[in-house]
């Protein structure tokens, strides 16, 4: 047996065990490091440290603390809060109580928030502020098992009229629960850490789907020992490491990155305000960075408009460097797959030396100067991007898993990534297509079902353990997967051909350095179209250069200068497209899609059926008069 499989069959039941484990053997190891915003509300945020130890005292007065308030092993405990270091210590404090974590984003509204506590039956809130409150107020009639809210930043959270005795706390009020409970039973963690079953629920997380209620998803202990094990084996990462935090955490994806911290020890700096990101960089210095792939393409636009903005002959310069970049990355990888090296000709690499010079090293600079690699996750990310990165020395290691699978069941590593893929399954994980091109995937990250859905779960995961992912994809011969799309987004022209609009999506992102969102329409129709939302600061600093200054970004999308510029890379796109595939007509909308209004899932995926259903008008506009075209 090898070591690989050795370290994951060996895992223990949770990682409530692996903390306990990792603080006893790293006690003055530094654990964590988030900011603490000046009181003054002026000037930079100050960085405080926790060491593994104070970590865990902190964990295990919130595990006492939930424990004194009567929450039983797998009783759930709803977390509603932004990223932030109480996330992961709460969340921490829910597993050595033996409790499961129902996790709900802070932009969800009301009305789901309320579904999502009923349905998973949350005996406790851990709400961040005021806000979060306010929704568990309001729909308290609907909670017949919520028993108390516990507020993160008490500001303006006050007890109102009508709240039960002790049904508001605040964390601080908690910890010194716990810390009083633990007094007097020193015992209790241990007892209910060791108690813990691999098979006993842990979270319980709610899909944000694109149409309808969204399921939980149940992941028992054992699916977050076995993805801490598991991604530690793929050597991505190691003790040494600083993780920069920002991901929602109430997504399966930040969920992997606190495991597989646990297992190795390494630094975490954990600030959730996107904000906040350029400026945080070069503060923490990450060796290594999760994301989705809009940040690395608002990046990507960024430098681009800046080169732009700093006149003809500079942005010349970006585009040549941009190029010799994108080359210089196929030919690397093309050579490792061939010889197990990664190498180029003589006269491509004296050329990358000078773009990196010119361009790309000051892109890492911006990074922090200390990056290894990113992880790119929850949806496709352009090729042509993530050759641009690669090129610049900044290596984007796509993955790919899903709610269901724990988020991580693919994933480039190290020197053989090949940007276009998810790279290999991790270790204990079986892949399968099967004969429609859909993805199959069994092993230890996959879900135990749809809570309170037996007839949901069934539809998806077979007897023998197979998860149908929705997904459609091929694998090489050496294993590597490339996601082509989801099953349900394929369209069919009424001229009865196929097409992967995410595909078509995707090598526009690559093409116009202006879009920020983009869905391909064509499913029953003789041509396909687009609407298209363009990123704000880039098409004003556009247009500002351009005649259109002190204009809003509706008027300036408005504009036939807008239109003819966004025509120009369709037809680039359209050129590289099967004739099926191009794009015949398209419009700019009047605003950028958004969470809020409810367009994109809180990991920044399009929800299809919300955007056609909201501009149909559009689509229909683009039809009209073309039924023979």
């Amino acid at each position: 047996m090898s070591d690989t499989q050795t370290l994951i069959d060996s895992r223990p039941p949770s990682v409530a065990t692996l903390f306990i484990d990792r603080v006893a053997a790293t006690p003055d190891g530094e654990a964590y490091r988030y900011p603490v915003p000046p009181a003054s509300g002026q000037g930079p945020d100050a960085w405080k440290s926790l060491t593994w130890a104070e970590a865990a005292t902190r964990v295990y007065a919130v595990a006492a603390g939930l424990i004194s308030l009567g929450v039983r092993p797998e009783e759930r405990v709803a977390l509603a809060s932004s990223t932030r270091v109480e996330w992961i210590l709460v969340d921490l404090g829910v597993m050595c109580a033996g409790a499961a974590t129902t996790t709900v984003y802070p932009s969800t509204n009301t009305e789901e928030s309320a579904f999502i506590l009923a349905d998973s039956e949350s005996r406790v809130l851990i709400a961040e502020d005021a806000a979060q409150l306010a929704k568990a107020r309001e729909a308290r009639a609907e909670l017949p098992h919520l028993r108390h809210v516990v507020v993160i930043d008490p500001a303006g959270a006050e007890p109102a009229k009508g709240d039960p005795e002790g049904w508001l706390l605040t964390l601080a009020e908690l910890e010194a629960r716990g810390a009083e409970h633990l007094a007097k039973n020193p015992d209790v963690i241990t007892e209910r850490v060791s108690a813990i079953t691999s098979d006993q629920l842990a979270t319980l997380i709610y899909t944000s789907g694109t149409t309808g209620r969204p399921k939980g998803v149940r992941l028992p202990h054992d699916n977050w020992s076995y993805m801490a094990k598991a991604t530690v084996a793929t050597g991505m990462i190691n003790a040494d490491d600083v993780q920069y935090l920002w991901l929602p955490l109430a997504h399966v994806f930040g969920k992997v990155l606190t495991s597989g911290q646990i297992e190795v020890g390494h630094v975490t700096a954990v600030d959730g305000r996107v904000d906040k990101i350029i400026e945080n960089l070069p503060l923490v210095r990450p060796t290594y960075m999760a994301a989705v792939p809009r940040i690395f393409e608002k990046v990507y636009n960024g430098v681009a408009s800046k080169a732009r903005a700093g006149g003809g002959a500079k942005y010349k310069i970006f585009q040549w460097a941009a190029g010799v970049g994108r080359e210089y990355a196929r030919v690397s990888q093309d050579n490792f797959r061939r010889t197990g090296r990664a190498s180029a000709p003589l006269g491509l690499r004296t050329k990358h030396r000078i773009a990196d010079a010119l361009v790309f090293a000051k892109i890492r600079e911006a990074f922090g100067g200390q990056l290894r690699a990113c992880i790119s996750g929850s949806a496709a990310l352009a090729p042509d991007i993530g050759f641009f990165f690669a090129g610049a020395g900044i290596n984007i290691l796509e993955g790919y898993g899903l709610t269901e699978s724990s988020a991580a069941s693919f994933v480039n590593r190290g020197e053989s990534y090949r940007t276009g893929t998810v790279g290999k399954p991790l270790p204990g994980t079986e892949v399968r297509i099967a004969d429609d091109g859909e993805i199959l995937l069994r092993g230890p990250g996959i879900m135990e079902g749809y809570h309170q859905l037996p007839e949901k779960t069934a539809e998806v995961l077979e007897p023998d353990g197979w998860f149908h992912t929705g997904d459609i994809g091929e694998l090489s011969q050496d294993g590597y997967l490339r996601i082509t799309d989801r099953k349900k987004d394929l369209i069919k022209t009424s001229g009865g051909k196929y097409i992967a609009p995410a595909e078509v999506e995707g090598q526009f992102k690559a093409v116009c350095p202006f879009v920020s969102n983009i869905l391909v329409h064509g499913a029953d129709r003789n041509f396909c179209t687009a609407l298209i939302a363009l990123d704000e600061p880039t098409v004003l600093g556009w247009a500002k250069e351009n005649g259109l200054g002190g204009r809003s970004y509706a008027e300036v999308v408005a504009s036939p200068k807008t239109v003819e510029l966004i025509a120009g890379y369709v037809e680039r796109l359209n050129e590289g497209l099967q004739r099926w595939q191009t794009i015949k007509k398209f419009r700019l909308l009047p605003r950028d899609l958004d969470i809020e209004h409810g367009e994109l899932t809180p990991s920044l995926k399009l929800k299809r059926p919300v955007v056609e259903r909201e501009y149909k008008g559009l689509i229909e506009e683009m039809y009209e008069g073309s039924r023979e075209a």
